[in-house]
């Protein structure tokens, strides 16, 4: 039996799919909708094929149908298929014809999948996330319309005397939102319960805990966005994935460094350079070394560089 290769362009709605043999000769190509039906009927008659896919808003529900069958799907990197990226003619078909070839070639460059449970995961702490920043956004607006009207209570708005206050004012502007806020709150207050648990029970997570700054949050948050650590050679490679290492410009002779390259996980950046301005108010090594620079160099330098060491101070070999 023949090995095929297919390219997957993937979509919201539709698909479109390029099926090749080893030699690159196309068998098939159709635009189908991206849903079981539509991929089972474009995959039938395929068995054990090779399956380039990009990365993309979208991918999961096909990578996991795919690979259930019995097919070898591979997730391309969407800023590294350059091929694609760079070319002066881009429809559908033609990118999916490209990552058949990529596939073919042993060319693709090739995207981390994590395995169900990291992904539930990595769902869940950025769910949190997200909620968090509706609540803020909430605060903020009945921040403003205090501002508006030139109130000024003079305790924290969001205690249990701060809440009365506000309901107490009878501004409809107000009240209209609150009832917003405390469905946010019992809402961040489920999925927190939910995630110091999980901590509890991860033993990278607990072990994560233990480096000052870090809580539990923030913990299965690394360990999320990290998934499967041996993958990093050492903490250089993980700095570079979290887009803090500096960008280099090399030419002839001269070499130059710019600010971070902010590529890779801006979680796991947010997370480490979060973990930094909580860990300096304790006494360690670290926090020398983020004094000593910060007499030097800009606060946020320092905090960034800070970040980097993180890794190697213990937080890889703990993740």
């Amino acid at each position: 039996m023949r090995l095929m290769i297919v390219g997957l362009d993937v979509h919201k709605k539709v698909c479109y799919g390029a099926v090749m043999d080893e030699k690159g000769k196309v068998a098939k190509q159709a635009k189908f909708t991206n849903d079981p039906e539509g991929v089972e009927a474009f995959m039938e008659g395929l068995t054990e094929a090779q399956v380039a896919m990009e990365a993309g808003y979208c991918w999961q529900p096909i990578y996991d149908a795919l690979e259930d069958s019995g097919h070898d799907v591979r997730l391309a990197h969407p800023k590294e298929v350059k091929a694609i990226a760079k070319a002066r003619v881009k429809t559908d078909k033609i990118d999916s014809q490209t990552l058949a070839h990529l596939l073919r070639a042993d060319l693709l460059p090739e995207s981390y999948v994590p395995p169900p449970d990291i992904r539930d995961l990595r769902d869940r702490v950025r769910r949190r996330a997200f909620l968090v920043n509706m609540r803020t956004m909430v605060k903020n607006r009945v921040h403003s319309e205090h501002a508006k009207r030139g109130v000024r209570l003079g305790v924290s708005l969001w205690t249990r005397e701060g809440r009365a206050l506000l309901r107490g004012l009878a501004l409809e502007a107000v009240d209209q939102v609150l009832p917003v806020l405390d469905t946010l709150d019992d809402q961040i207050a489920v999925i927190s319960r939910d995630l110091k648990r999980r901590c509890g029970e991860d033993p990278r997570a607990r072990l994560l805990t233990t480096i000052p700054g870090v809580g539990y949050y923030t913990a299965l948050l690394i360990v999320s966005e990290i998934g499967d650590v041996n993958r990093f050679p050492d903490s250089g490679k993980l700095c570079s994935y979290a887009g803090l290492v500096p960008t280099v410009r090399r030419s002839g002779g001269t070499t130059r460094h710019g600010g971070i390259t902010k590529e890779g996980s801006r979680w796991l950046r947010w997370a480490l350079t979060q973990a930094v301005h909580t860990h300096i108010r304790y006494e360690t090594s670290l926090t020398r070394f983020y004094r000593r620079l910060a007499e030097k160099k800009p606060n946020q330098v320092a905090v960034m560089a800070t970040a980097r060491k993180m890794p190697g101070g213990g937080l890889l070999d703990a993740a």
